[in-house]
């Protein structure tokens, strides 16, 4: 005899919520990998474009030129408006502000360092992120955040001493240290002003006033005006740039900080110096010694640590 199917039983409402509230996180956590992957690309078009001489401001010109261009297609085929109000003018600026200041600095840094350990060092955003959120917003600071970040510390100065014994550039430090403090307030800042605008539309005016203050520095303090691009794959570099790292990490960031908060995001960003040091060891020969490994290691650990225990 054959056997009597089991009674299917409808879910009740409040499994269905759950059933969509966990697509929905899972959909979050989703967002905000594919946002550390294509951010981890960076060294990847810009260690190629120094290679041919242009220096950091004019690599991340073209960068954030091409980037401009690519949203506003976007945004145009979409059929939305460009109108915004005047809070969220000066929010917009203050996000491009904050992403000049932190992608030049960290741009900077790959002169002084291999670029595999500037992504590393650029990752101690999240434990920034967590004290910013304890100080600012009173979110507490729980012992195994402290335990984090001594964890942090200790691979920092592992990396220090580099792999073979030779301390790494203080100026090389400071910038990453500058880069990931900015990036930290700029996540802080994405999650906690509630701009009533898309995804697109928000990075579209970020990248937009991220340049003008690029071109500012570029012609007061840098190379002067970028010069053009006279070579095929030069475009194609500043064509890559514009597009992983910058259209479509911001835009995986934005929505992941809308589902699961700036520090889930900030967190799941390992995913970014892990990119960063495969393309530096595949691509580029950096090495990779034990006390190196070590020290990314304890860098990625502190942060698992605190992704492990927040709720």
């Amino acid at each position: 005899m054959p056997l009597t199917p089991r009674p299917v039983i409808p879910a009740t409402c409040g499994e269905r919520r759950r059933t969509k509230a966990g697509i929905f996180a899972f959909k979050g956590f989703a967002f905000a990998a594919l946002s550390a992957i294509c951010y981890g690309t960076n060294p990847l078009g810009a260690l190629h474009l120094y290679a041919q001489n242009y220096s950091p401001e004019t690599v991340l010109f073209y960068r954030f030129f091409t980037a401009a261009l690519l949203l506003f297609v976007v945004i145009l085929a979409k059929g939305s408006h460009f109108k915004i109000s005047f809070r969220e003018f000066g929010a917009l600026v203050a996000f491009g502000f904050l992403f000049a200041v932190s992608s030049l600095t960290y741009y900077a840094s790959f002169k002084y360092m291999d670029a595999g350990l500037a992504s590393t060092l650029l990752f101690l955003y999240p434990l920034e992120v967590s004290v910013l959120m304890a100080v600012f917003f009173k979110e507490k600071i729980k012992t195994w955040t402290i335990v984090s970040i001594a964890i942090s510390m200790a691979g920092v100065a592992l990396l220090y001493r580099g792999g073979d014994g030779v301390p790494l550039s203080t100026v090389g430090l400071m910038l990453v240290f500058v880069s990931s403090i900015s990036y930290a307030i700029y996540m802080v800042m994405a999650n906690r002003i509630k701009l009533q605008m898309g995804s697109v539309k928000m990075t579209f005016y970020a990248i937009c006033f991220c340049l003008v203050f690029l071109l500012l520095y570029s012609v007061t303090l840098g190379s002067g005006l970028p010069p053009v691009f006279t070579q095929a794959s030069s475009w194609g570099w500043g064509f890559m740039l514009g597009l992983v790292p910058t259209v479509l990490s911001l835009i995986f960031m934005v929505k992941a900080v809308k589902i699961i908060g700036s520090t889930p995001t900030a967190i799941l960003g390992a995913l970014e110096p892990v990119t960063a040091v495969t393309i530096g060891v595949l691509v580029f020969g950096e090495v990779l010694t034990g006390r190196l490994i070590a020290g990314i290691l304890l860098i990625l650990g502190s942060t698992v640590l605190i992704a492990a225990k927040r709720k």
